[in-house]
């Protein structure tokens, strides 16, 4: 496929290092890794390809650059959605034959068979594999963007340490865009899915430009203008979220090496502007000191070293001094130093940045609650879709112990599970080992209270924190006169004083054994089918409750 580009600058090639270069070092490095990822709006589980790939490039942040190609039936929208597919996205898929989603290529290196495409399972263990490996070839890549006319300048450079096998390569630059909110199945995002390192266009031909002489020291020097449109397929290109990607290769396949670059811009007419840009929603929380992470972003044109970020949370004031480098138009994210705060049921949190050129973005205000109180008897309920293999879940106690689990459980089914905890901060986690949710669940205590929901598309894990103030044995003075012998038990368990009660028995993991209504004075009870262990018995009489623990013990 060939391209016509708004504006291509002649290039040079040198084939001796006689000329001073800028960006690309000459000594002999290991290769890096580009990671070719197809994905799609509608692929349920491209939000965990993204999230192994961007824990790849975390490892890695100098070695490892993303590419996100939409492409394929997952990729085709509904009326009203957007449209990321591309051109050379497409082509690329139809060339190595792009069938399962979401897939990806390592350096587009042929690892067993016919084809570079590899399940997401594979993407570490061959990324580090490639990170291993010397390259006879090194790469770098700047790029500037002017903001008043959009012209995107990109500057590659290569040299050779070594010689190549082949006497012609290929050379391409890759646009991407991040931040671009917009829908995904999967991820529990819904239509504000933040969709990253997202190909926009490939402004070299979609193989690349030539590289005719590769032998040992040749240094390569290239530079290509291009316009960016005021949109791809209707959807609005942000300059200030743009990055490139360059890499070289030995054919369609076979990439030796590559980098990547965020922009830098020109062309900005205030000089010194910083603005709030968000803070990271902070969940109901149990806690009394946070760690508030804020967003904040250059606007004007100075580089940005130094900020005095002002927070406070109910009206208590805390400071910081970041101290950093920020250019023009990019943004950083700060956890700011950890607070104690005196809890409310809705607490407020305002970040603020000092008077600059433009004082109306120097603020931003967000909530956050306190976690719901809770009785120590909880009660679960999970009804499953269609698919009940998918369900787990688990609660972990304030040390990150998990104290109760379960699942898998059956198609379309209701459970009800009971629990006995202690007075601890917990964390309720529900799971979806297929990434989309489905499985409704409430959690709520003895009382009524609300402590978790969940219904609908809520993607892989959602999870709440509530307290709970430890009453294991809810006690009335109209049950007062209930006694529980012998305890332990083997065979029967007497119940006494509790003339017309429902009771309920469960085990330690909330499950009910027995229950049964309208008891007599002294009830006996068959217990010879438990085994071994913490029971729990339920008395309910006249809107009266009490629990009471006893022990199997053979």
């Amino acid at each position: 496929m060939v391209k016509k580009l708004p504006l291509f600058l002649v290039f040079t090639l040198l084939t001796s290092f006689s000329f001073a270069q800028t960006i690309v070092s000459t000594s002999p490095e290991n290769k890096n890794v580009i990671l070719e990822e197809f994905t799609g709006i509608k692929c349920v589980f491209c939000p965990d390809g993204h999230r192994i790939a961007q824990g790849i490039k975390a490892a890695n942040p100098d070695d490892v650059f993303l590419i996100n190609i939409h492409t394929g039936g997952f990729a085709v929208p509904n009326p009203g959605e957007p449209d990321f597919r591309t051109p050379d996205g497409n082509a690329i898929r139809a060339y190595y034959g792009v069938n399962s989603y979401p897939s990806g290529m390592i350096n587009r290196h042929t690892w067993s068979g016919n084809s570079p495409v590899i399940s997401r399972s594979a993407w570490a263990s061959r990324a580090n594999t490639i990170m291993s490996e010397s390259s006879y070839l090194n790469v770098g890549v700047e790029a500037t963007i002017d903001v008043q006319t959009r012209e995107l300048v990109v500057h590659v450079e290569g040299y050779y340490t070594g010689s190549s096998p082949l006497s012609t390569n290929f050379l391409t630059v890759a646009l991407l865009q991040n931040n671009t909110k917009g829908p995904q199945t999967g991820g529990g995002q819904g239509n504000n899915y933040n969709h990253m390192h997202r190909l926009v266009d490939i402004i070299t031909p979609t193989w690349g430009d030539p590289i005719n002489t590769t032998t040992s020291s040749t240094f390569v020097d290239r530079t290509y203008t291009y316009t960016i449109p005021a949109m791809y397929n209707n959807v609005p290109a942000v300059v200030d979220d743009m990055e490139v990607v360059a890499f070289i290769a030995e054919t369609q396949s076979e990439i030796i090496s590559g980098h990547g670059a965020r922009a830098t811009f020109t062309g900005i007419t205030i000089a010194n502007d910083v603005s709030v840009v968000s803070i990271e929603d902070i969940p109901a929380t149990c806690e009394t000191s946070v760690a508030p992470k804020v967003t904040i972003k250059n606007e004007g044109q100075n580089t940005l070293t130094s900020l005095a970020i002002t927070y406070e949370i109910n009206g208590d004031s805390h400071s910081y001094n970041w101290t950093g480098n920020l250019p023009a138009l990019w943004d950083e994210t700060i956890e700011l130093p950890e607070v104690n705060y005196t809890a409310q049921g809705t607490n407020t949190l305002t970040v603020s940045i000092p008077n600059d050129d433009d004082n109306s973005n120097n603020s931003f205000n967000t909530t956050f609650i306190e976690a719901p109180e809770s009785t120590g008897t909880v009660d679960l309920r999970i009804i499953t879709d269609a698919y009940g293999e998918e369900c787990r879940w688990n609660l972990r106690d304030s040390n990150g112990n998990i104290v109760e689990f379960g699942g898998p459980y059956n198609d379309n089914s209701v459970i009800d599970i009971r629990m006995n905890i202690p007075e601890d901060c917990y964390t309720f986690i529900l799971i979806d080992t297929f990434g989309d949710g489905g499985t409704r669940a409430t959690l709520t205590d003895s009382e009524g209270t609300l402590l978790f929901n969940a219904s609908g598309n809520w993607g892989a894990e959602l999870s709440q924190e509530f307290n709970s103030n430890g009453v294991l044995e809810i006690s009335d003075s109209q049950l007062d006169g209930i006694s529980l012998y012998p305890n332990p038990a083997s065979s029967i368990l007497n119940l006494k004083n509790a003339e017309n009660a429902n009771i309920e028995i469960f085990d330690v993991l909330g499950k009910r054994i027995l229950s049964q209504d309208n008891i007599s004075i002294n009830e006996q009870i068959n217990v010879s089918n438990l085994v071994n262990g913490t029971y729990f018995i339920r008395i309910v009489k006249d809107n009266a409750l009490t629990t009471k623990r006893f022990l199997i013990s053979k």
